[in-house]
Parts: structure tokens; C-alpha cells; sequence
């Protein structure tokens, strides 16, 4: 009911969504749009609606924050989130790059003093161009277009423009922002401006540690009763971090289901009451999914069969608040499924229904992985 996905709490309008679920996963565009369609009360809403959202009314921005990944926030989230989270890994990103010029040579013996201009000339030419690639702004500026080389001697060497590295950076202080992609829904080639360009103003500034306990009380609202635990894997924070969070009057102890401890808003005493039976295709990397660390209670034992080795979701079959199995798009363009479990005739068949729905609504979108690997159910689907 609160991550929207029953068929009563569906949502009418994408920041609906992006508020219930506190943050969605972003590093692929293809969970930010599938995810939004499963929960939105529009059935035959299309990439548009979130496009809307993203790119014309501006009303969700995409952040780099919890555990240096990509997020699309709510804007009345967005300074919680990049206080309690993104200047972190601003601070951690600076750091590499600046490790990153002194291997390549980059920047003279004066590198923090280099990297601030051509900081500098990045801001200024996306405030006079507007929108731009990093190929586009590495073109703006020699220091912008010098080349670096990153785990030199590895056999996974890479070698790319400043301009990336820079955006990165400046993207977790708050200062870019990662704009329209190139091509369709599904790209993963943005462009970027400046912040304030594209927001109609710089974040607003937050302590810290307010912004820590305002964080931890929004994902409680959405993801609790949980373990601390949960909450410090989700947010990427140390236990000092957690800790300090949850010592709010507004958080209590409390005993999870599997007689653990936990944590619970000292006002959420009511349960949700009676929910129909519902079907969900949520795609990979999706909010729910990847809402929690102790998985067990949603997921039971086929956490080898969905997830990647490095705790990765693939795109799941869920019913009735438990995932039941894993989907995928083949190269026809059909949307296969393969169950787990029994769920029951009248619930396979509307499983079949999404499948068939959710098909001509992809397009040309693909669903190859993108900052994770296959599943093994998911790799056999596609055999």
C-alpha cells in the first residue's frame, strides 16, 4: 500500500511516487519509467508522464547521493537527501579525482587550484550553453578535454576526459544536474546544466545532521518497521551515522516478525488493514526491491535466483507483497516471466495480463543490465 503497488493505493501523478518511495533508483532510466508505470493508477500512462515530471515541470531532479548512486527525488526532498547523503560523496569523489590527476599528471604540482578553474569553466559554459554533454563540454576548455587514466596497469584500465570526472563531482555538491538523455526513455547519454539554471535555484543548504534524522524519518514512514541495519545499507551511512538518525523522540524500539530488533515511528501503530490481491513487474533496481538489506521476509530463498552477485536486483514478478519470480524482454520484444512459486491460477493469469501490457509500452527500450549483472533466472530466460 505505501510503496503504491496495490491496486487501491495506485498513484495518480509520478511525484506521487517518487514521494512514497522517498527515492528511485535511477543509475538505469528504465527503472525510474517501468517502476512508475506498475504504481501509477493510469494503466496506459506512457514515458511521457514522466518525462513531465523530469524534463518540463522540473518537479523531480535526479541526485547522486545514497551509496554514490543515482536517484530521482522529489524537490522538497532533494536538500534532505543531498545534505544527508550527496556532500558525503562529494567529498570522497573530489578526493579520487584529485588522486586520479596526480597518477595521469593532470593539474601541475597546484591540482586542487587547477581543478577549481576548470570547475570554473565548466559552470560557466553550461550557464552560456545551457544544456551539454560531457563530450560537448569537454570541448569548451583545454582542462576540461585533458585525458585521464583510471587504475592504470589493471586489465580494466580505462582512460576518459576530465569533463566526466568534473561533472561527477560537482553533480554530488549540488552545483550540476543531469538533464534530458540523448536519444529515448531508455538512454543513459544525459546532458547536463547548471543547477540553478534547471531548478530556478540552488538547493537550499541543511545541516547535516537534521538532515540525517529527516532522512531516516521519511524512509521509516515508507520502509518500516525495519532493522537500523536496513536503514544504514539504504542510505550508505556509517553506524555513527544510523545511530545519531534514529535518536529522535519520533523513533521507537520495537521487535520484528522475526524476533529481532528494530525500529518503527513512534505514531505508525496501525496496519494497513485488508488489501486486495495484486500483481507487479517491477524492473531492476526497483525502490522496493532495493529498500531493505534483510530481505527475507519478501523474498524467502530465491535471493540467488533474482539478485546479481553483488546484490543487485533483476526485474521481479511480485504477488501480493512477496516476490514470486523474475521477468525479462527477449529480443523479439516479448515479455517472458518465470515463477518460483505457485501463486494460483487467477494470479498467474494476472501476471499474464502485465506481461502482455507492459510489451508494446517498452518500445525499442532495452533492459540489458546497467550497473549490475544478470540474475540467473533472468540469464535462463533469455536462453
Amino acid at each position: 500500500m505505501r510503496h503504491r503497488l496495490a491496486v487501491g493505493a495506485r498513484a495518480a501523478c509520478v511525484e506521487e511516487i517518487a514521494a512514497s518511495v522517498v527515492a528511485i533508483h535511477s543509475t538505469d532510466p528504465v527503472s525510474v519509467v517501468v517502476g512508475s508505470w506498475a504504481r501509477l493508477a493510469d494503466r496506459g500512462a506512457v514515458a511521457g508522464e514522466i518525462e513531465r515530471a523530469l524534463y518540463e515541470e522540473r518537479t523531480l531532479l535526479r541526485l547522486l547521493a545514497m551509496r554514490r548512486t543515482m536517484f530521482v527525488v522529489d524537490r522538497d526532498v532533494a536538500p534532505v537527501v543531498h545534505a544527508a547523503c550527496s556532500l558525503t560523496v562529494s567529498a570522497r569523489e573530489r578526493a579520487k579525482l584529485l588522486k586520479f590527476m596526480e597518477e595521469s599528471d593532470v593539474g601541475g604540482v597546484r591540482r586542487s587550484a587547477w581543478l577549481a578553474k576548470a570547475e570554473a569553466a565548466a559552470l560557466e559554459a553550461l550557464h552560456l550553453g545551457g544544456e551539454l554533454t560531457a563530450t560537448e563540454l569537454a570541448a569548451c576548455d583545454p582542462r576540461l578535454g585533458a585525458e585521464l587514466v583510471l587504475s592504470r596497469g589493471k586489465k580494466y584500465e580505462g582512460r576518459v576526459k576530465l569533463a566526466s570526472r568534473v561533472l561527477l563531482v560537482l553533480s554530488a555538491e549540488g552545483r550540476v544536474v543531469r538533464t534530458r538523455p540523448r536519444g529515448g526513455w531508455a538512454s543513459t547519454q544525459f546532458r547536463w546544466a547548471a543547477f540553478d539554471d534547471w531548478a530556478g535555484a540552488a538547493l537550499e543548504e541543511l545541516d547535516a545532521v537534521e538532515a540525517e534524522r529527516s532522512l531516516a524519518l521519511l524512509w521509516l514512514r515508507a520502509y518500516g518497521p525495519a532493522s537500523p541495519e536496513d536503514l544504514r545499507w539504504w542510505a550508505g551511512w556509517t553506524l555513527g551515522q544510523t545511530r545519531r538518525a534514529l535518536s529522535s523522540e519520533a523513533v521507537v524500539a520495537c521487535t520484528l516478525e522475526d524476533g529481532s530488533d528494530g525500529v518503527v515511528l513512534a505514531d505508525d501503530v496501525s496496519s494497513v488493514g485488508e488489501v486486495d490481491p495484486w500483481v507487479a513487474l517491477l524492473p531492476a533496481l526497483d525502490p522496493t526491491p532495493m529498500g531493505w538489506k534483510r530481505r527475507d521476509w519478501y523474498l524467502g530463498a530465491h535471493a540467488e535466483r533474482v539478485f546479481d552477485v553483488n546484490g543487485n536486483v533483476a526485474p521481479t514478478v511480485w504477488c501480493d507483497g512477496r516476490i514470486c519470480g523474475a521477468w525479462t524482454r527477449r529480443a523479439d520484444g516479448e515479455v517472458a516471466f518465470a515463477l518460483l512459486e505457485d501463486i494460483g491460477a487467477e494470479a498467474h493469469a494476472a501476471v499474464e495480463a502485465e506481461a502482455a501490457a507492459l510489451s508494446p509500452r517498452l518500445g525499442d527500450a532495452t533492459l540489458a543490465p546497467r550497473a549490475r549483472g544478470y540474475a540467473p533466472l533472468e540469464r535462463k530466460l533469455l536462453e
